[in-house]
């Protein structure tokens, strides 16, 4: 009795086609069945071609455990000169863009204006 509700469970009858109708099979071969835009895994199951790019600016390619095509290292800010790292860190966080003055009309001649004007 137990070997007979084990063949027979829901589980698998997915092995044992004959047992159920046609229409009920359903068959999800794997975990991409359900995937739209890109795979949601912690783990992908090969490694990948990659391209690091390592601080000085040299290449390295390498097989990588996501699929992605370039890594960067980051540059260590304390290596640099001083006034690398200052312009380094300027083009990181520009600053504010100053509020401009605005114009007055107290310094312009209003007769050399005059002709545009409608009588």
């Amino acid at each position: 009795m137990a070997a007979t509700s084990w063949a027979l469970s829901t589980r698998h009858l997915v092995t044992i086609p004959r047992l159920l109708p046609p229409t009920a099979t359903s068959v999800r071969h794997n975990s991409n069945r359900a995937a739209i835009s890109h795979l949601h895994r912690q783990l992908y199951g090969r490694l990948y071609p990659v391209l690091l790019v390592k601080t000085d600016g040299s290449t390295v390619r390498l097989r990588y455990k996501e699929p992605k095509r370039i890594l960067m290292l980051p540059l260590d800010s304390s290596s640099l000169p001083e006034a690398e790292r200052k312009a380094r860190l300027q083009r990181q966080f520009p600053s504010k863009p100053k509020a401009e003055v605005e114009e007055t009309f107290e310094g312009i001649d209003l007769d050399t204006y005059k002709r545009f004007w409608k009588k």
